[in-house]
């Protein structure tokens, strides 16, 4: 496996490792400010290529904010390795999410964010939306990039394969076709109104964890998410 590094609008960078077995990439995306921010860890085990990969674009203890969308391995199992690397890392996740799991794992105290909070990262800022179940885990969060319009939207959307690095392609039938592969989403009367919520920002960038960074009408790709997990509900039902 290799990390490969990609910078996908100004000041962000994307990490991606394709790991075949699963058949999905997995992507951090580092915010690079005077406060560096890194959404996603990646999991334990991808530590080494992962923090190589970082280290080649800045010195590793730079890094002053680690997120993510959810606690579950890839998104944040390698926590404390960059804690132990970066001295002056701290954890900034949704305040559900560090009463019930981060301050129990992780080992410094992490900073809770509430929905709409903002870290000013200096040059970039970053605004916690908090999506319980969203697409799941009740401690779901995303972030939005304001002065890049960017979307960090975690598990939203995603595709099966290796895929491009930037696309500006239909996101929603390949989201749906892994969709049907893993049923991943919890998928609630809340799941469409959230989405349209994050429509509202109209994002031109949704920086995908399992896919590649979508360049284009993000409020119309969100939109037509909404209607497709609306429609997965109503069949259920």
């Amino acid at each position: 496996m290799e990390t490969k590094t990609d910078e996908v609008v100004e000041g962000i960078y994307r990490f991606s490792t394709f790991i075949p077995e699963v058949g999905i990439p997995f992507n951090q995306y580092l915010v690079t400010a005077e406060e560096p921010l890194l959404f996603h860890t990646g999991m334990r085990g991808l530590f080494p290529l992962v923090s190589e990969a970082v280290g080649r674009v800045m010195p590793l203890d730079r890094l002053r904010w680690i997120s993510f969308g959810h606690y579950e391995a890839d998104e944040c199992g390698a926590m404390n390795d960059w804690m132990a690397v970066a001295p002056d890392a701290q954890v900034a996740h949704s305040t559900i999410g560090v009463m019930v799991s981060i301050d129990d794992q992780a080992t410094r105290p992490a900073r809770p964010l509430q929905d709409g909070d903002v870290l000013d990262l200096g040059g970039k800022r970053v605004r916690h939306l908090y999506t319980p179940h969203v697409p799941h885990a009740w401690d779901a969060g995303l972030l939005y990039e304001e002065t890049t319009n960017t979307l960090l939207c975690g598990d939203l959307f995603g595709a099966l394969g290796e895929g491009p690095v930037l696309s500006s392609d239909d996101p929603v039938g390949p989201a749906m076709e892994a969709e049907a592969a893993f049923h991943p989403s919890s998928i609630t009367p809340d799941s469409a109104p959230t989405l349209r919520r994050l429509a509202a920002l109209a994002p031109s960038t949704l920086a995908m964890m399992h896919g590649p960074a979508f360049q284009g009408d993000g409020r119309d790709a969100l939109e037509r998410l909404a209607d497709a997990y609306a429609a997965l509900l109503a069949a259920a039902e």
